[in-house]
């Protein structure tokens, strides 16, 4: 079920290179997207998680949806388990993956390059992203594809997040003479 996310922080983004998080995981680009507790988004993630648990459970949904709230295999978690990062406490947050290469686009929707540093963590995106149920021999869970992210506005970069632009530098002009560096 595809939900889209409006103004959301971004975290952890791979968006241009996949990365495995695991040794012998294969590498994907992945996101992590962080809603208050209190935004109506998190009611929209919830009624998704719901309707695709009885797609794919019917009747075992309620059972089988609480027992992996509960073992936390679901998209969608607790900031508060993760306050030791910046700006999840207070947060739920989606973790999203995708082993292709999800669409990255500007504010005006232009195509985004990696060198633009847009999105960087810490800044605001739109997302969207598929929300689907497994149940194979890799067990049962519910996970989101991510499909694509929209640079939405900037926030504040979390440590290491964002790289420095030619605004972030004097302009020394020509000395003419040699760096003693």
């Amino acid at each position: 079920m595809v939900v889209k996310l409006k103004r959301v922080r971004l975290a952890f983004p791979a968006l241009y290179q996949p990365k495995a998080v695991n040794a012998g995981d294969k590498p994907a680009f992945s996101a992590t997207f962080l809603i208050a507790k209190g935004d109506s988004q998190v009611k929209g993630i919830e009624e998704a998680l719901e309707h695709v648990a009885k797609e794919q459970w019917k009747d075992k949904a309620v059972a089988v949806l609480k027992a992996l709230k509960a073992g936390d295999k679901i998209c969608l978690h607790d900031g508060d388990t993760k306050a030791q990062y910046d700006g999840f406490d207070g947060c739920v947050y989606v973790s999203a993956r995708n082993v292709a290469k999800p669409g990255v686009f500007d504010r005006d929707r232009t195509e985004l390059a990696e060198s633009s540093g847009k999105p960087y963590a810490g800044c605001y995106v739109n997302a969207q992203i598929d929300i689907w149920a497994q149940d194979n021999n890799y067990g049962k869970r519910i996970n989101a594809t991510l499909k694509g992210v929209q640079f939405d506005s900037d926030g504040d970069a979390f440590v290491g997040s964002a790289p420095a632009t030619a605004d972030d530098f004097d302009d020394v002009g020509d000395t003419g003479e040699e760096s003693l560096v």
